[in-house]
């Protein structure tokens, strides 16, 4: 049975869901910063899925990033499957900027993290969520 890391769990919140993974953001506001989780019980690896999975992992990613790219119009986009600290697999997507506080370097402990003011992090959510509805997205509105 799938389950979410707990690492995964204090450090984000659901926005929704795509047909292969659990789409959520992270709660350092010092980026827009996504995450995308399959839903498949005991997988570590993009090998451990099977090919069709695979495909559908690449068509919610990009469709992920075409979207963050919209949204924040961000210099780059830093998409990422670490597992060094989480072992489930799970795909990171981050807005980076050349004026952020860690460009060029990567955003893993480069500075600290900052925490969202609750409008803020809710108007993203939102904007991200019904930005992808309709497009094999759930979208479920949640009070933070």
């Amino acid at each position: 049975m799938f389950k979410l890391h707990p690492r995964l769990i204090q450090d984000s919140i659901p926005v929704g869901e795509f047909e292969l993974s659990n789409l959520l953001i992270h709660r350092d506001a010092s980026y827009p910063w996504f995450i995308l989780v399959p839903k498949k019980p005991d997988i570590t690896e993009i090998y451990h899925l099977s090919n069709q999975e695979r495909m559908q992992l690449i068509k919610e990613s990009c469709l992920l990033a075409e979207t963050m790219a919209k949204l924040f119009a961000p210099d780059k986009i830093n998409i990422a499957a670490l597992g060094n600290m989480v072992p489930q697999l799970h795909v990171h997507h981050v807005a980076r900027y050349k004026n952020d506080a860690s460009w060029p370097n990567p955003v893993w402990a480069a500075a600290p993290q900052t925490e969202y003011k609750k409008d803020k992090l809710q108007l993203r959510i939102k904007s991200m969520g019904l930005s992808l509805a309709g497009k094999d997205f759930s979208f479920i509105e949640r009070p933070i």
